[in-house]
């Protein structure tokens, strides 16, 4: 069996979803020929990111949470999600203390991260990241390569797709984006290094 036959309904964004029309929404218009079509609008990554900031707190109890971003990718989704969670810390019935890290690695496998009494969340754009307490990422690609592995909060699980924006980049570029786009295949060619 594939990885998508056990997928979560709910996180699933359809193989054959082509997404939205880009004229439908405001893009740079240094980017506006580079760009097939939005997958994910900028207003849905922000509901999702509040959901799963919500299940966190719901999941971590009164723990200190050391939260590692994953850098470069990371940082827009790692922001809006830390947000989420200071909202709820000041507006919620529990609040727990936080406190923040970055670590900027290539291979996108972090190992043996050890903050002694306190609780991990590991957050990272893409589901390829190795041990840690707690996992959060905001787009799983789901291929018939994958492994299998699935953090435990997941935004979205794609179709392999090639998308940039919301701090996702190719070649450092459309990092600018504020929604998760697919790039034009003439795109890869132009912003090729």
């Amino acid at each position: 069996t594939s990885y998508w036959e056990h997928a979560a309904p709910d996180l699933l964004i359809s193989k054959l979803n082509s997404g939205y029309n880009k004229n439908l929404f405001c893009i740079p218009k240094h980017y506006e020929e580079d760009i097939e079509r939005v997958f994910i609008p900028h207003g849905l990554i922000l509901d999702r990111t509040e959901r799963l900031a919500r299940d966190i707190m719901q999941d971590m109890g009164s723990h200190h949470i050391v939260a590692l971003c994953v850098l470069k990718g990371g940082y827009k989704f790692f922001a809006d999600l830390l947000d989420h969670i200071k909202a709820l810390n000041q507006n919620g019935d529990k609040s727990v203390p936080i406190t923040v890290d970055f670590v900027r690695i290539k291979s996108y496998c972090v190992s043996k991260f050890l903050f002694l009494g306190k609780l991990i969340l590991l957050i990272s754009y893409w589901g390829r990241v190795g041990e840690g307490k707690n996992r959060a990422c905001l787009l799983i690609k789901m291929t018939n390569r994958s492994p299998g592995y699935r953090p435990d909060y997941i935004g979205f699980e794609i179709p392999d797709k090639f998308v940039v924006g919301y701090a996702l980049d190719y070649n450092e570029y459309f990092r600018d984006l504020n929604h998760i786009c697919i790039l034009k295949e003439k795109a890869k060619e132009k912003y090729k290094i």
